[in-house]
């Protein structure tokens, strides 16, 4: 590193961001896209100049959490579609439109707001709709399809809001990482899923983008891949957990470096730091 700067750093390698990007590619349909998760800052390893990276490596969209990561992207030139996956104050339709960036509709309250406060600024928002199939976070309620008919009834009201242009829709898996104790309900979500998009689509709502796949999903279920998938943890070199039943060969991109200032002998008896918590038994 030449003259030392800091006494413990972290260190990405992009050789290693590069395999992994490409060994996600590797797994996917032709035209699945691939939609990179960079929220936090990229997971602590550098939001702005991991885009610049998989820009180059031919990503086709970010995903972050909030107003303030996308715009963080725009001002460093990156140019692929942003969607927000949070919330973002609908007074801020107008800063949506300038940083051209796409934002996630939550439920009916919000996805109005948005529309009325875009309309008052004589603007379009981009958005995709967010479908709540079994996380129970954000997004239109649809856990039981039988039941939640509503739901699509609130979806089909907002995208026809004159003031935001809906171009897709998705959903989050709540335990597409835990292998076969996880099936059952991960391929109760996605049926989910594909139902409220038949049904939608039976009353005239389409969208450009359907994606679901989270990390774990791409590894597990190719089958769920639709038009996108959205890899996080993966794209950083780890897999999702041990219970992954289609493991691969990725590579950690970061590595916490550090200086050893001094090495000290010290006899048995010896008691060590705060609290003195530590005896050593034998000379150490």
């Amino acid at each position: 590193m030449g003259k030392m700067l800091k006494r413990t750093w972290a260190q990405v390698n992009l050789d290693s961001v590069s395999h992994n990007y490409k060994l996600i590619r590797s797994l996917l349909k032709p035209k699945t896209k691939i939609c990179c998760v960079i929220k936090a800052d990229a997971y602590g390893h550098g939001a702005v100049e991991l885009a610049k990276e998989y820009e180059v490596l031919g990503a086709d969209w970010f995903a972050v959490s909030n107003f303030d990561e996308a715009v963080q992207l725009r001002k460093a030139n990156i140019q692929c579609p942003i969607l927000i996956l949070g919330y973002t104050p609908p007074d801020m339709a107008p800063e949506l439109c300038k940083y051209d960036i796409t934002q996630a509709i939550i439920d009916a309250e919000y996805g109005e707001k948005l529309s009325q406060e875009a309309a008052k600024a004589a603007v379009t928002v981009h958005a995709h709709i967010k479908l709540d199939t079994g996380m129970s976070r954000v997004g239109f309620f649809y856990q039981e399809p039988e039941c939640n008919d509503a739901s699509l009834q609130e979806i089909e009201k907002v995208c026809r809001l004159p003031a935001l242009q809906v171009e897709g829709i998705f959903t989050h898996f709540a335990v597409a990482d835990e292998g076969k104790d996880g099936d059952a309900f991960t391929r109760k979500q996605f049926g989910n899923f594909t139902t409220a998009i038949s049904k939608l689509a039976a009353r005239g709502i389409t969208f450009k983008i359907h994606h679901c796949a989270n990390s774990a999903a791409i590894l597990d279920y190719p089958e769920m891949q639709l038009d996108m998938v959205r890899p996080g943890i993966i794209l950083y070199g780890l897999n999702p957990s041990a219970k992954i039943r289609h493991k691969q060969n990725l590579v950690p991109v970061m590595e916490l470096k550090s200086t050893v200032a001094m090495v000290k002998t010290v006899p048995s008896g010896t008691t060590v730091s705060y609290g003195r918590q530590f005896c050593s038994k034998e000379p150490v």
